[in-house]
C-alpha cells in the first residue's frame, strides 16, 4: 500500500499510519471485550438450565445478570464493528488482490453477529420459562465463540489467501 503513496511526504505518512494504528488498537480492545461477553453469557445459560424448580430468586438473579451482560456486550459490539469498518473502508485494509482473508473474516464477523442474535433469542426464551435445552447443550453452544475467535485471529495474522 505504501507504494501508492510514494509522493506523500514521510511526516504525513507517519501521521496517517499512527492514526490507523490507534484505530486498530481500539478495534482489537472492543472485539476482545465483545467476545468476553459472548464467552460468559452462555455460561449463565448453563446455570439457568441447572436451576432447581421453585428456586425463583436464583433464577431471577441469573436472568438479570444475563440481560445486563447481553446489553453491555451489544454496546461493545457496535464500536468493534464500526472501527473494523473504518479500517476496511477508511484505511483500505484488506483491499486489493491477495486479500481473500478479509472476505473470510467478514464471514466470521457475520457468523459472530448471528451467534450474538441467537444468544439474545435464547435469553428471551429462558425468561419465559424453563429451558428447552439441557445444561450440556449450552456447554457445547458456549464453545462456538471460541472457534469463531480462533478462525478470525488466524485469518488476520496468517492472511492465508
Amino acid at each position: 500500500m505504501r507504494a501508492r503513496y510514494m509522493c506523500v511526504p514521510k511526516h504525513v505518512w507517519a501521521v496517517y499510519t499512527r492514526r490507523m494504528l490507534w484505530v486498530k488498537a481500539f478495534h482489537i480492545v472492543f472485539v476482545v471485550s465483545w467476545f468476553a461477553g459472548l464467552f460468559y453469557l452462555p455460561r449463565i445459560f448453563v446455570n439457568l438450565a441447572m436451576v432447581a424448580p421453585g428456586s425463583t430468586a436464583e433464577r431471577e438473579r441469573l436472568l438479570l445478570m444475563a440481560r445486563k451482560l447481553l446489553r453491555f456486550s451489544t454496546l461493545l459490539a457496535v464500536p468493534a464493528l464500526g472501527l473494523g469498518l473504518w479500517l476496511w473502508l477508511g484505511y483500505g485494509i484488506g483491499r486489493g488482490p491477495g486479500n481473500g482473508w478479509l472476505h473470510a473474516k467478514l464471514l466470521v464477523v457475520l457468523l459472530t453477529l448471528g451467534y450474538h442474535h441467537v444468544c439474545a433469542r435464547l435469553l428471551k426464551q429462558l425468561a419465559q420459562g424453563p429451558s428447552r435445552h439441557s445444561h450440556v447443550w449450552f456447554r457445547w453452544f458456549n464453545e462456538l465463540p471460541v472457534l469463531l475467535l480462533l478462525v478470525a485471529v488466524l485469518l488476520v495474522v496468517l492472511k492465508p489467501f
